[in-house]
């Protein structure tokens, strides 16, 4: 079984662009791009959970979002490091667009597309992490026994208390995300000598 870190992509990854589709205004948030780098070293898969209720709406469609999960991939292989999957739940129940104006078990807080990069990718998700920066992230990164971390830079304005948004740890940045994943890691291994 493989280890997996789980990223929000809007607001966490790179900066929250509503309903974005321009890929030329796509970039790393600050300290992303040394997380990457210093979790690839330590062995982890990188994953992209998504919710694009824009789909729905009508803002933008798959084919959009297709052209921006390439430029991410590039991103990450100027980089040196591979992005394994990228998840993306296009529901909402409010939606305009009929086929995508439903209820789903995939739109974060639920864990629906954990679940789904598990079984495809054979993943731990007891040793892997999500890192988002609401707690609708920290629920759905709870419910699918991942350890959870908050990336507080003040997207989260709701803070509706509840039993799976406690998240295990919260930053500033991305690369103290990546410090405490690694840290927790060594821990790990020395305990279990």
């Amino acid at each position: 079984m493989t280890k997996a870190v789980f990223f929000d992509k809007d607001g966490t990854l790179i900066p929250d662009i509503p309903y974005n589709r321009d890929v030329q205004l796509i970039t790393f948030n600050e300290g992303a791009q040394e997380a990457l780098q210093k979790l690839a070293e330590h062995s982890y898969q990188f994953f992209i959970i998504s919710n694009q209720s824009g789909i729905a709406r009508g803002f933008l469609n798959e084919a959009d979002l297709e052209a921006i999960k390439r430029k991410l991939n590039e991103m990450f292989n100027k980089l040196g490091v591979q992005l394994a999957g990228f998840y993306y739940c296009p529901h909402d129940r409010e939606g305009t667009v009929t086929s995508y104006a439903t209820h789903c078990d995939c739109r974060k807080p639920q864990p629906g597309m954990l679940f789904r990069a598990a079984r495809e990718h054979s993943l731990d998700l007891s040793e892997s992490w999500f890192i988002g920066d609401i707690l609708n992230d920290v629920e759905a990164g709870n419910r699918a026994g991942c350890h959870t971390i908050l990336f507080d830079n003040g997207n989260e304005t709701e803070w509706t208390e509840g039993p799976y948004r406690n998240p295990d740890h919260k930053v500033s940045n991305l690369a103290e995300a990546a410090g405490l994943i690694i840290q927790h890691s060594y821990e790990k291994k020395e305990t279990s000598a």
